[in-house]
């Protein structure tokens, strides 16, 4: 199955290697690996390689390949290098991005053409799902008379964490040609193989010095990696079939290219027609259509040291793991959205076995480890994640099975639990915090300092706890259990809210009864009071305070300022070394999934869902500037809005997702201004 992809970046923008941006590819394999990389081939982080492999379970990832840097070879002996290498002292060498024609997905996966004397040369790169193997393919495409093209490709492997770089004297890679392919022996007695259609192997036992990580550089982090080469290929591509390579790790490579890709081809086919459900797919534009495939990405099969198997969702890429609360969030978008409901029963499912004093984790454990469970927010999200699966499902036996854990996250938040978390019966609001801790999603800190330290009252963590109330409520109904408790510690919630209001003409007070009082920052988590399904704010006056508050203060094109520029505190670069970094983190960049909640609260105050929807059109643009097809984490909170943090988060594209589905539904069906689904 061959497909003819729209191409996304031109031969003038894949020649700019040196601009601040280099665009990025990413492709996962569905239990925890990714192979990441330029459009121009250099290595600009310490995470990007063919194959990052969970090679100690459920998430130790190693680096085990890096590159295969190809090169044609004439009959002349000269070479035409179609691989690039940024070195130490600046100085990128080869150049072979510059023959790079054009670089396009097809539906997720990389495809470059490259001008090769005189006739194009295609290279795809894709990982089988479900497997620790990625592939490497070239063919001739279109023309059945074109001339065979002799490739010389450097195998660069490698075995190191893939937060790190190789140091001296590095991994011990031992080698050998077997079978007609390249074995090479890593530590702890795992194995790399290294495969490929057709050619010859011969062993290599150079190590490549002074790679350098530009943008590892711009992090503040380590500058310079290594690795060894570990071989070389050298294969004809001639008119027609695929000729190429499969690495694998502690797995037999399966060299039946064709077979391989269409079979993938085929996986992303049928989640595009599983997608949007309700929606007419003629009327979805080509950005949603990438999201929704860009929302495989973080879906992935957690597999356990025990041989055990569980769902969970990948909060981002390249360096982050399943977090409680990012997994809640953005599992709506991820799933329901896709068409994927059964895979959001076994996220929920696997994480209500990890609630503890009414807690979930925020972080997973990794082997052996505990998890974390310091968080206020992700218990209250998952709620909300059961609610919007019963929405899609009607699935009320898992309800049934679930619902006496729902039962004690509310008691334990009612009577009080760790980290101060507890219901204070004198407003019946939630209060959450104690010194050293940071409980919700504003949780940087800086050399044990914490930034935001949001002890007290947070607006966002009651009106989550509002949204819980009255969602446990229609779970009681629904089931014949008492409701009426739920109803009232709603009702209380919602009388103790209107202490939030900081009066005409702002919005609400972002934290409450803190310890310096009460905090009137203009930050955007006072939007979770109009974009959740239960609102506690019924004054439309209020209502529209607030959305004109975030919408003159904080809303950006990409997404929501965390502070007013007015602030003092506000900074609009996000950017220099880690402790600067986590310094600015919630101090002004714009967070894009705050986009989606916005969009949702404009509709559901002011009644337009096209309106609404047309705020989240900018986002296309974004699909082509970090990791093509994904979203950031964040943008700058100063114009022009460069995107910052993981390239590839999925929260961002879940809950962008979510929101324009929602949204699309509502201008098919003429919903209410405010589509409560309880009154509130």
């Amino acid at each position: 199955m061959n497909s003819e992809p729209t191409p996304l970046l031109d031969h003038t923008r894949c020649a700019e290697i040196d601009a601040d941006i280099a665009p990025e590819w990413l492709l996962t394999n569905g239990i925890g690996g990714y192979a990441s990389g330029t459009v121009s081939g250099t290595l600009d982080r310490r995470y990007h390689g063919l194959l990052i492999a969970p090679a100690f379970p459920p998430l130790g990832r190693q680096l085990v390949f890096v590159k295969a840097d190809a090169a044609v070879l004439h009959d002349d002996g000269s070479e035409l290098p179609l691989h690039s290498n940024r070195w130490g002292d600046g100085v990128i060498a080869p150049r072979g991005h510059g023959q790079i024609e054009h670089f396009a997905l097809d539906r997720h996966l990389p495809v470059w053409q490259f001008r090769v004397d005189g006739q194009l040369l295609e290279q795809r790169i894709w990982m089988t799902h479900g497997r620790n193997q990625t592939s490497l393919g070239f063919r001739l495409p279109g023309r059945t008379t074109a001339k065979p093209v002799r490739l010389r490709i450097g195998l660069i492997a490698s075995y190191r964490d893939h937060h790190a770089v190789n140091g001296h004297p590095g991994p011990v890679l031992e080698r050998e040609i077997r079978d007609d392919r390249l074995a090479v022996r890593l530590p702890n007695g795992q194995t790399l193989q290294v495969a490929a259609t057709d050619g010859d192997f011969s062993i290599d036992h150079d190590w490549i010095e002074n790679f350098y990580l530009k943008t590892e550089n711009e992090r503040g982090l380590e500058t310079i990696d290594r690795h060894p080469r570990v071989g070389w290929l050298e294969m004809i591509v001639t008119p027609g079939p695929w000729h190429g390579l499969v690495i694998a790790f502690n797995d037999e490579p399966d060299t039946a290219l064709e077979a391989s890709l269409a079979t993938e081809l085929r996986r992303m086919q049928r989640l595009a027609a599983d997608a949007l459900p309700g929606i007419d797919k003629d009327a979805v534009p080509a950005w949603i259509r990438q999201l929704t495939i860009a929302s495989d990405s973080y879906l992935f099969t957690r597999q356990e040291p025990d041989g055990s198997a569980h769902e969970s969702v990948i909060a981002g890429y390249p360096w982050f793991g399943d977090w409680g609360r990012d997994t809640m969030i953005a599992l709506p978008g991820l799933t329901f959205a896709t068409g994927r409901p059964r895979f959001a029963r076994r996220i929920l499912e696997t994480f209500g076995g990890f609630v503890r004093d009414g807690l979930l984790p925020n972080v997973f454990p990794g082997s052996g480890d505990a998890p974390d469970y310091n968080t206020v927010d992700a218990a209250l999200w998952f709620i909300e994640a059961w609610r919007t699966y019963l929405e899609a499902t009607d699935d009320y036996a898992a309800l049934r099975r679930v619902f006496p854990a729902l039962v004690r996250i509310i008691a334990a938040y009612r009577g009080g639990t760790r980290y101060g978390i507890g219901r204070d019966p004198a407003d019946g609001l939630l209060r959450a915090g104690e010194p050293g801790q940071q409980l919700t999603w504003m949780d940087a800190r800086v050399n044990g300092r914490e930034v935001t330290a949001r002890r007290g009252k947070p607006v966002e963590i009651n009106a989550l706890w509002f949204n819980a109330l009255r969602s446990m409520a229609t779970f009681a109904r629904h089931l014949g259990a008492p409701a009426q408790h739920f109803d009232d510690l709603a009702d209380a919630a919602a009388a103790g809210f209107a202490r939030f209001d900081r009066g005409d003409p702002g919005g609400l007070f972002d934290v409450l009864d803190g310890p310096d009082g009460n905090d009137p920052s203009i930050r955007p988590n006072q939007l979770l009071a109009l974009s959740l399904t239960h609102s506690p704010v019924t004054d439309q006056a209020l209502r529209n305070r607030i959305l004109a508050e975030c919408r003159e203060q904080l809303l950006t094109p990409v997404g929501l300022r965390t502070l007013a520029p007015s602030d003092p505190r506000y900074r609009g670069r996000y950017g220099g070394g880690v402790a600067e970094r986590d310094g600015g983190y919630h101090q002004g960049p714009a967070w894009t999934w705050l986009l989606g909640h916005y969009a949702l609260a404009e509709y559901r105050v002011d009644g337009d869902a096209a309106a609404a929807q047309a705020r989240l059109e900018a986002l296309a643009g974004q699909l082509s500037e970090a990791v093509v097809g994904q979203l950031s984490e964040l943008h700058d909170g100063d114009p022009p809005h460069r995107p910052r943090g993981a390239p590839a988060q999925a929260w961002s594209v879940a809950c962008t997702l979510e929101a324009w589905w929602r949204l699309q539904l509502a201008r098919g069906s003429g919903a209410a201004a405010d589509p409560q689904a309880d009154g509130t």
